[in-house]
């Protein structure tokens, strides 16, 4: 297992094939506009991991990584794929899809707990922990920390195992169709946000 650094985008030839791609991001905070991408995180599964980082003023032409991204071949697995799906088509310009959500799959399946975070469902469904004592800290400063690299590198490092555990429960319980709908419309949901019904349920009777 290693943990892979590039500047603005991934070298050639690097992630190229067929595999899912387990994919997260990291973000000056919450509100896509305003709050830069400053790292994209992938996997393939195979046991690495690759940070791609952009620096302030970038002009994110990042060729190689939009290129897998946008691979409808290749399905992407997030955790609340809601927002990276939002601040990937912001600021790379491109559907990362098609999409497999680890969080929307735990909410349709663990209806026994209300505790859907990443760290909860690594701890289930695969017996082992992670820390997210990095969760809020700089990606923006110039040099990203050990400890900063290993805890972006955590989060694509389950998401395949995580993602096959989910499935069988989802086949389970009669939820997979469901599920796939779900998924489907995430790439539109991350288009409401940035255009402006990130706190609006355009479905609900208000």
């Amino acid at each position: 297992m290693t943990v892979h650094f590039h500047e603005e985008d991934l070298p050639d030839g690097v992630l190229e094939g067929t595999s899912d791609l387990a994919v997260d991001t990291e973000t000056m905070g919450l509100i896509t506009h305003r709050d830069r991408l400053c790292v994209v995180q992938i996997s393939d599964g195979s046991g690495d991991e690759h940070l791609v980082r952009f620096s302030p003023g970038s002009d994110y032409e990042a060729p190689n990584l939009t290129r897998i991204l946008a691979d409808q071949n290749r399905t992407k697995l997030y955790h609340f794929g809601r927002f990276d799906l939002a601040a990937i088509q912001y600021y790379l310009g491109i559907t990362a899809g098609p999409v497999f959500c680890t969080k929307i799959a735990s909410k349709l399946v663990r209806t026994y707990t209300d505790r859907h975070g990443l760290k909860n469902l690594v701890d289930e469904l695969l017996g082992e922990s992670i820390s997210k004592q990095q969760q809020s800290s700089d990606w923006g400063g110039p040099v990203l920390s050990e400890a900063q690299r290993d805890y972006a590198a955590s989060d694509v490092r389950f998401l395949h195992r995580m993602r096959d555990e989910l499935v069988i429960r989802l086949e389970r319980e009669g939820r997979m169709e469901m599920a796939q709908a779900c998924f489907d419309f995430l790439p539109t949901r991350a288009q409401l946000d940035i255009a402006g019904w990130s706190e609006h349920d355009i479905f609900s009777h208000m």
